[in-house]
C-alpha cells in the first residue's frame, strides 16, 4: 500500500497497524486506540483486505482491534515524551546532534505492463524518428524537468509503443526511486470502469495520482468516452500541477480525434508533439540487420535489401517478414534464397501493395478527371490547376480509407500530415458553399470506389 499513499499516511497510519492473530479465513490487526481504530476501519481497512485477498487467492476477512499497551510499554512511551539528557537539564542548550546519513531512496516496483525489452539500445533511429527518439532519451534522463507533457503520434507499427515504454525501463534502471505506471488507454478506461463497479474509485485516483511518471499508449482509445475523459482530465492536471512526467502516444494527430472533449486536447498539446513517419529505405535495412543479430541468424544481403525494398509500411511488417523466413529455414533445414524469399513473402508483398494502392487509385481517378498526370499530384508545383486537384485526392483519401493523415501525406509525395490537414479542411468549406463541387466529389468518390473493384 505504501505506493499508493503519501509518505506522510504510512507514517501517521499504516504503521501504527500491527499484527495480532489468525484464524480460520480470518486476519487480526491490532492498533494502539479506539479513535485510529475507527479511522483505519472507515479509511483503510477495505483496500488491506482487498489487497489480502488477492495475494492469498482466497476471501480473507480483515478485523481490527485495540490492543491494550502493557504497564511497562506505558511508561515507555510517557518516558519518551518526556525524557531529556541528564547532561543537558532544561534551559541548557543541548548540542546538535551528529548528522545522520540520509536513507537510501527506496526502490519502487517494476510496473509489470512495461515491456524490459522495449529499450533505447534496441531502438533503430533513422531520419523518420529521430526527433522523437532524442525527446524520449531527454524526458528518460530528467523526468518531469522539460518536454512535459509529451505527445508521441505516428501509424502503426512505426515504434510508438517501443519508445513509450523505453522511458519507462530507462527511469525504473537509473532512477528508481520514482513511480513510473504504464498502460494502455484501453486498460485505463476498463480499470476505471471496474472501479466504479466496484465503488473503488478512491483506490483508483490514488493509485494515478501518486505516479511520479504515467505513460499512456493509444489515447486514439479514448474516443467517445466521456465519463473516462473527465477522470484522466483531473489525473492529468493533479499530476502536471506537481511536475510528475506524462506521455502519451497516439495513432494520428491530436486534432484529428473524434469526441476528445476540447480541454482534454489542450493539454495533450500543451508540452511537445512529436511524430514518428515510416522510415526510408536505409533505415528499414538497418531495422532488418539488427534484427537478424538479436534473433542471432544469417540473411543474405540480397533477400534483406529485397524485403527492405518490398516492404515499406512499417516496423512491424518488416519484423514479420523476417520471422516467417527465419522459421522456413530453421524448420526446413534451408537456407534463404532470394527466390524462396520471393516466393514465401508473396502474399505478404501485395497486401502491402494493396494498402498503398487504395490511395493510389484514388491519385489516378482524380488526376484522369482533371487531366493532369499522377506525377503532378505527388509532385511539388503550385499551379491552381494541380493544388486544388491535389487537395480534393487528399480529402477523398482522408474520407474513405483508414489511413492518417501522416500516412496520406507520405503518399503525397512526404508532405507534412498539416498540409493534409489544410486541405481536408479547405475542401469541406467548399463542398458546405458550392453544390457543383459537392456534386463532383461525390462523383471522383463513387468512380474511386468502382475503379478499386475493377482492380
Amino acid at each position: 500500500m505504501q505506493t499508493t499513499l503519501s509518505e506522510q499516511e504510512c507514517i501517521t497510519w499504516l504503521n501504527r497497524i500491527s499484527y495480532e492473530r489468525s484464524e480460520e479465513h480470518t486476519l487480526v490487526l491490532a492498533v494502539p486506540s479506539l479513535f485510529i481504530r475507527d479511522y483505519i476501519t472507515a479509511q483503510y481497512k477495505q483496500s488491506i483486505q482487498t489487497l489480502v485477498n488477492e495475494l492469498t487467492g482466497e476471501n480473507i476477512v480483515i478485523e481490527v482491534v485495540v490492543r491494550k499497551s502493557s504497564e511497562k510499554e506505558q511508561l515507555d512511551q510517557m518516558e519518551s515524551a518526556t525524557k531529556y539528557d541528564e547532561k543537558n537539564p532544561p534551559g541548557i542548550k543541548k548540542q546538535p546532534a551528529k548528522a545522520q546519513a540520509m536513507p537510501a531512496p527506496q526502490k519502487k516496483p517494476r510496473d509489470p505492463n512495461i515491456n524490459p525489452n522495449y529499450q533505447f539500445d534496441s531502438f533503430v533511429v533513422g531520419d523518420n524518428s529521430a526527433f522523437a527518439y532524442s525527446v524520449s532519451m531527454a524526458i528518460a534522463k530528467n523526468p518531469g524537468v522539460s518536454y512535459n507533457p509529451c505527445l508521441i503520434y505516428g501509424g502503426v507499427g512505426l515504434g510508438k509503443t517501443h519508445l513509450i515504454q523505453s522511458i519507462g525501463n530507462h527511469i525504473h534502471e537509473n532512477t528508481p526511486e520514482l513511480q513510473v505506471i504504464y498502460v494502455t488507454a484501453e486498460m485505463f478506461t476498463n480499470e476505471f470502469v471496474q472501479a466504479i463497479g466496484e465503488k473503488k474509485t478512491p483506490q483508483f485516483r490514488n493509485k494515478y495520482r501518486k505516479a511520479d511518471v504515467l505513460l499512456i499508449d493509444d489515447i486514439h482509445f479514448l474516443q467517445n468516452k466521456a465519463s473516462t475523459q473527465e477522470e484522466l482530465f483531473h489525473v492529468f492536471n493533479n499530476l502536471f500541477e506537481a511536475n510528475k512526467q506524462l506521455v502519451f502516444t497516439c495513432d494520428r494527430p491530436i486534432n484529428e480525434l473524434q469526441d476528445i472533449t476540447d480541454r482534454l486536447k489542450n493539454r495533450f498539446t500543451r508540452g511537445i508533439n512529436v511524430d514518428l513517419q515510416p522510415p526510408n529505405f536505409e533505415t528499414r535495412l538497418a531495422i532488418l540487420h539488427k534484427k537478424c543479430k538479436e534473433k542471432n541468424c544469417h540473411m543474405a544481403e540480397e533477400v534483406l535489401e529485397h524485403i527492405g525494398k518490398s516492404i515499406n509500411t512499417n516496423v512491424r511488417d518488416l519484423e514479420a517478414s523476417l520471422t516467417k523466413l527465419i522459421a522456413y529455414s530453421n524448420l526446413l533445414n534451408k537456407e534463404i534464397s532470394l527466390e524462396i524469399a520471393r516466393d514465401q513473402l508473396r502474399s505478404t508483398y501485395s497486401m502491402s501493395k494493396d494498402q498503398s494502392m487504395s490511395i493510389d487509385s484514388i491519385i489516378r481517378v482524380v488526376a484522369e478527371y482533371f487531366n493532369i498526370s499522377p506525377y503532378d499530384i505527388k509532385g511539388k508545383k503550385r499551379t491552381k490547376s494541380v493544388v486544388l486537384p491535389r487537395q480534393i485526392a487528399m480529402y477523398i483519401a482522408r474520407t474513405i480509407t483508414d489511413f492518417s493523415t501522416t500516412e496520406i501525406g507520405y503518399e503525397f509525395g512526404g508532405r507534412d500530415h498539416t498540409t493534409v490537414m489544410h486541405s481536408v479542411q479547405r475542401v469541406e468549406g467548399m463542398i458546405q458553399s458550392d453544390i457543383v463541387v459537392n456534386n463532383s466529389i461525390q462523383n471522383l468518390v463513387r468512380q474511386v470506389q468502382t475503379y478499386k473493384r475493377d482492380k
